[in-house]
């Protein structure tokens, strides 16, 4: 019953393929818990297991087997809420979906709750530091391999962009100059963002090397490639970012990830508008975007209490 409900995701949420397949391995821990009565475990599923799940029946799941489930995630397996809370939602999107096709008629998740999870802020590049990166990214060099991981950092930097995005952009999805980029989120919704002069300048030095170097042997139409010329994969991508910035004396998470929001905090620190950081950024809801606030009042505070003569002296005192 579950590949009925992945192929919904597929077509008509259009959900990603990535979250599908976070989906399903959720929803098949699950059903393994249920028949088995014990916590699955967070390997993939089995060919034995599959052919046991065919015997799960959603119809007899209760609320109890929901918390025992939820209980043995948190304790046996030490899962972290944020965690625990993706594996809930999969699950609870399962059984409404399930009871939108009437093979269930109770809603089980009436009395189940999301956990807590705790107020942690983005981490981000510090604005000082992530200035003395882009001014060395911007030096152009003859060499494919560091002309690439150039543009990959710069990307993500100005445009925010998210790591399945920038792998999945094609040279059409630029405008003629390639001030303007078009972006497939999540839900294959798409936005469009602007590309600053200096990374668009970087863009096109990058591809003139393609084509003098021949990279590209077989014409495909993506922007960022291996060196054999074919379509670079995400664990390639996180590599290049997290050499780069390790490189550049960046310490803590160095991802993809901590671009985005180093591009969001930044914004928000030069006054700009939240709902167009939001629109920047793909959030379907502001308050995935607010997070970033509290990086700002922090920065806010620090200012204050250097430059504020009473909380200066306040300190002093």
């Amino acid at each position: 019953m579950i590949e009925p409900f992945l192929t919904y995701l597929r077509t008509e949420r259009r959900y990603s393929e990535l979250t599908v397949k976070a989906y399903g391995d959720d929803l098949r821990q699950f059903v393994l818990f249920c028949l088995q009565g014990e916590a699955a475990d967070e390997e993939p599923v089995s060919s034995e297991s599959e052919e046991v799940m065919k015997s799960f029946d959603p119809r007899r799941v209760t609320a109890d087997d929901l918390r025992a489930w939820i209980v043995s995630l948190t304790g046996e397996k030490k899962l972290s809420a944020r965690s625990v809370n993706r594996k809930i939602s999969a699950v609870k999107s399962y059984f409404r979906y399930l009871r939108k096709e009437h093979i269930v008629e109770k809603d089980l998740f009436t009395r189940i709750s999301a956990l807590k999870t705790s107020g942690r802020l983005p981490v981000f590049v510090e604005e000082s530091r992530m200035h003395r990166i882009v001014e060395s990214l911007l030096q152009p060099t003859d060499d494919f391999e560091t002309e690439r991981d150039a543009v990959v950092v710069l990307l993500f930097y100005a445009t925010g962009i998210r790591l399945a995005e920038l792998t999945g952009i094609r040279l059409d999805d630029f405008s003629s100059d390639y001030s303007i980029l078009k972006i497939r989120g999540k839900g294959d919704k798409e936005r469009v963002v602007p590309v600053i002069e200096p990374v668009a300048a970087r863009i096109v030095h990058y591809r003139k090397l393609i084509l003098a170097q021949d990279i590209c042997k077989n014409e495909n139409n993506f922007l960022i490639l291996t060196h054999k010329g074919e379509p670079i994969g995400r664990s390639e991508v996180y590599r290049i970012v997290h050499d780069v910035l390790r490189g550049c004396g960046v310490q803590g998470k160095c991802s993809p990830h901590v671009l985005r929001h180093t591009f969001a905090t930044h914004l928000l620190d030069h006054g700009a508008d939240i709902r167009v950081i939001q629109e920047l950024l793909g959030h379907a809801s502001l308050e995935t975007t607010q997070v970033y606030t509290h990086n700002s009042i922090a920065k806010l505070k620090e200012v204050y209490n250097q430059a504020h003569p009473r909380a200066k002296k306040y300190k002093e005192d």
